[in-house]
């Protein structure tokens, strides 16, 4: 029997009413992500520190000290008088030792390795705590729904950073060397800030709920966002050439502002054969070039700065703000540090500035993206 249609001003009557629940885009999939944040931010500081270790193991000349690689049976130190005999004997064989510590005691010694063996312990703890925080999340399916690949990304760097960091070492321990190759040096800082920079993101996305990074995603600003990304790139440039100039002391080379020496170029820096290797190994030329990256970096983080006081979002211009000011504050450490020879405690600094730095840009290019919801009072200030 066919059904009477139904008139559209009909009465519905007391049927039921179905409504939507709140969180929905959230509720499947959704995971631990305030564990899993908190997992990710005790690795963030984990690796800030082994940074800013690095930078001292370099600096006190200690990157050698340890001859072997053992990733397992390395992380117990020597416990006895003969251990010890036995690791200086092994440091006694490189061409750091013969060529420029060959006055050094074993006491002395002892203070090196210490730096090098806390520099790969802290190594061993990071992938420690990375692969059981995985294993705990995955086993127990509290991994949120798209973020496995994600997490393991961030494993398999930790992995490949030890490698990096063996490579590394390895060019130092070879016939002639009395440092690692600085282009290795640059390497390895570079993934660890790679690191870093994933860690980071990742901790700024899991802060919110997807629901509520879809929304804010609408009220992004997309030429802001891609300059953000481009000021980025160019911090992370100048990272790498800050690598360059710590692997070969460049840093100690010319002790003048704003010119090298006498003249706006070093003099003579094209005098290593073949020419390439001037861009590594010439210290002239490694801290011109870090000097000169580090003026456009600050120019065009004026502008990206300049634009983002034009947004309409309080807490985004803030972001910049606090990118801007420390950008300040690492190119005055930068000139003293030069002026002063590259003395470690102003070195250090400069390095952990660089961290700083990063870190703030990387938060003002996710407010950028997905800027935090304001109050109108915000919007209009």
């Amino acid at each position: 029997m066919a059904k009477t249609p139904r008139s559209i001003f009909e009465e519905v009557g007391n049927a039921p009413k179905v409504t939507a629940a709140p969180g929905g885009i959230d509720a499947k999939g959704r995971g631990a992500r305030n564990s899993i944040r908190n997992w990710l931010m005790v690795i963030f500081a984990l690796v800030a520190l082994i940074i800013a270790v690095g930078g001292m193991t370099r600096l006190t000349d200690s990157g050698l000290s340890i001859t072997e690689w053992n990733p397992v049976s390395g992380a117990i130190p020597p416990l006895s008088d003969a251990h010890w005999a036995s690791e200086f004997a092994l440091y006694q064989q490189t061409d750091e030792f013969k060529l420029q510590n060959s006055q050094m005691t074993i006491e002395e010694f002892k203070t090196i390795y210490w730096w090098e063996w806390g520099h790969r312990q802290l190594g061993r703890t990071i992938g420690l705590v990375w692969a059981l925080g995985f294993a705990y999340f995955a086993l127990r399916k509290q991994i949120p729904t798209g973020w496995t690949k994600r997490l393991f990304l961030i494993g398999v760097l930790i992995g490949c950073q030890g490698a990096i960091g063996w490579w590394m070492v390895h060019s130092g321990l070879q016939e002639g060397m009395l440092d690692v190759a600085s282009y290795r040096l640059a390497t390895h800082l570079g993934m660890a800030f790679v690191i870093f920079g994933f860690i980071g993101w990742y901790v700024f996305l899991l802060g919110r709920s997807e629901a509520d990074l879809l929304q804010a995603r609408r009220a992004g600003e997309p030429k802001l966002f891609g300059m953000s990304t481009g000021l980025m790139h160019f911090a992370f440039l100048q990272i790498l050439l800050g690598a360059l100039v710590a692997g070969i002391d460049a840093g100690r080379a010319f002790p003048t502002w704003p010119l090298m020496g006498d003249g706006f170029f070093p003099p003579d820096p094209f005098t290593l054969s073949p020419i390439w290797r001037n861009f590594f190994e010439d210290a002239g030329l490694v801290q011109f070039m870090h000097r000169m990256a580090g003026y456009l970096l600050f120019i065009y983080g004026i502008v990206v700065w300049r634009r983002a006081s034009k947004s309409g979002n309080a807490k985004t211009r803030f972001a910049f703000n606090a990118v801007l000011a420390v950008m300040l504050l690492q190119v005055t450490l930068g000139i003293v540090t030069a002026l002063y020879s590259a003395p470690v405690h102003l070195a250090i600094t400069h390095q952990i500035g660089a961290v700083l730095l990063w870190v703030l840009i990387l938060r003002a290019r996710y407010l950028s993206r997905y800027p935090l919801a304001q109050s109108i009072r915000g919007a209009a200030a």
